[in-house]
């Protein structure tokens, strides 16, 4: 085909693909006005939301079930379950008040045995719940005096103990569950008392939630909703300009100028509380990267805006930390990179690390994450001397090398935020006993010390925004981006997405 129509031809598809949406989209809904399709990026892999990731969760735990305490579409924590909780004054025993009137999808009542059932199964091992870390030697005891009243004794302070109550410890009914012959059998067929149930699951197409009316909180307007499993982004943006979904999550940065020009459709970008930036193993000694000077020369390196502006074509923000700005507290206030673009200081700090010639190094990138991004970023070190060989690798291998700290000794990454508190962040990546961390520094291990026994919002916020300063003046990680969750839908539908995360609060959606 001569190139010189290819531009034709391609102005001439886009103008088809104008035209054809104009019908299936602008208030026309996939099925219905009472139903809702979403094409989802991946299946959920497991529907028991103490056993689940958190992605996993944060997409179907919000429909399906409810936890004592919730967060608020800025991560604020709100009653849920509880209406209420007192905490002792030595900080070690919290005492929920239940909401009456709760039910299950099964019609039983929820009690109090039902929330000390739920923790204590997320703490059996057998129960292989991916929560239970964050409550193994945290609780002491469940204590249930009535049916309406429940404490929770710690063996020691929490000053984020609410959040982790909202992020982690969803309710299940006692009776239903222990009649199943295995744990695994409640993935299988899951009861909760959120404010949908599930209907049907075809693995790898379908999940079908049909509304409870038995629900205790305000009825979602949404009767029925569907989610589609289609993996490739273009079959979901496709899908929705077909009308054959309404919403299509996880959009392609690359698509989102094209989508905002077409009628009939709305689109949705904003922080998901996953700053995307280089994980860097600087605890091995006699490397490049155990010396400060090279750390913050990978960050001058790098022109950030640069990449936000012409790579992720404006669908991400500057980071002034590894704390993001879309938590409700804990980031430094700063507008912009903290490093600035500075190529001629990256290199000076180079050579008084001891590589004035650089040096030759590897760095992963997850293959969720558009390649361009990562090349960009090797491509503005080799300007400076360091030689990056880019490993493109598959989500599955990916998590097994860093869940055993082998992903070193640089790897593009991001971190998702649960229970809206940085300690989830910064506890896991950036201290000694991090989950993720292969770092280490003793003004932070001490911060994060003072952090666990305060509960005090404004002073949670000037702790962790010290830790902030600190990771940056030791150039703790390569600083990239605000990870940005992309959202294409029918401009016909009201929803506002939950702000910092990927939940999927389908409680305040409606048809307009």
């Amino acid at each position: 085909m001569p190139l010189s129509l290819r531009p034709l031809l391609l102005s001439a598809a886009l103008a088809l693909a104008a035209t054809t949406t104009a019908h299936a989209l602008g208030g026309k809904p996939a099925v219905d006005r009472k139903t809702v399709v979403v094409g989802i990026f991946s299946d959920i892999g497991n529907l028991d939301p103490q056993v689940s990731t958190t992605v996993d969760s944060a997409r179907s735990g919000w429909q399906l079930f409810d936890t004592l305490y919730g967060f608020d579409i800025a991560g604020n924590v709100e009653p849920r379950l509880a209406t209420a909780h007192q905490t002792s004054a030595d900080g070690l025993r919290y005492s929920f008040t239940l909401r009456r009137g709760v039910k299950f999808h099964d019609g039983a009542a929820l009690t109090s045995a039902d929330v000390k059932y739920s923790l204590e199964r997320i703490l059996e091992p057998e129960t292989k719940s991916t929560r239970r870390p964050y409550f193994a030697g945290l609780i002491e005891g469940i204590d249930t005096p009535d049916a309406q009243t429940v404490t929770i004794r710690l063996t020691r302070r929490d000053g984020a103990f609410i959040n982790k109550v909202a992020g982690y410890l969803y309710i299940l009914p006692k009776a239903y569950t222990e009649s199943l012959k295995t744990p695994e059998a409640f993935a299988q067929a899951p009861i909760g008392s959120g404010p949908y149930r599930l209907v049907s699951r075809a693995i790898g197409q379908q999940l079908v939630f049909e509304r409870f009316d038995g629900y205790y909180g305000p009825k979602p307007e949404i009767e029925k909703l569907v989610f589609r499993v289609l993996p490739d982004a273009n079959s979901r943006v496709n899908a929705l300009l077909a009308g054959e979904v309404d919403i299509a999550d996880d959009v392609r940065a690359s698509d989102l100028a094209r989508l905002r020009k077409t009628p009939g459709v709305e689109v949705q970008s904003g922080p998901a509380g996953s700053p995307l930036h280089v994980r860097l193993y600087s605890n091995v000694p006699n490397t490049p990267l155990a010396k400060r000077e090279v750390r913050l020369a990978l960050n001058y390196a790098i022109d950030t805006e640069a990449i936000i502006r012409n790579v992720m074509h404006g669908a991400g923000a500057p980071l002034s930390s590894f704390i993001s700005k879309a938590y409700p507290y804990g980031a430094l206030q700063g507008k912009g990179n903290p490093y600035g673009y500075d190529p001629a200081r990256a290199k000076k700090l180079l050579a008084e690390a001891g590589y004035p010639n650089g040096f030759d190094t590897e760095v992963l990138c997850y293959s969720v994450y558009e390649r361009a991004i990562c090349e960009a970023v090797t491509a503005y070190w080799s300007q400076v001397g360091i030689r990056a060989k880019l490993k493109v690798i598959d989500p599955v291998a990916f998590g097994r090398l860093d869940n055993t700290h082998q992903s070193g000794p640089m790897n593009f990454t991001q971190f998702a935020n649960a229970i809206y508190d940085p300690v989830h962040p910064v506890a896991g990546g950036a201290s000694k006993a991090g989950t993720w961390s292969d770092y280490f520094n003793p003004e932070v291990e001490a911060l994060l010390s003072t952090l666990e026994a305060e509960s005090d919002r404004g002073k949670r916020d000037a702790l962790f925004q010290k830790i902030a300063g600190i990771l940056n003046e030791d150039g703790f990680d390569v600083l990239l981006s605000e990870q940005f969750f992309n959202i294409a839908r029918d401009n016909g539908l009201q929803w506002e997405p939950q702000r910092g995360g990927k939940f999927y609060n389908f409680r305040n959606v409606r048809w307009k």
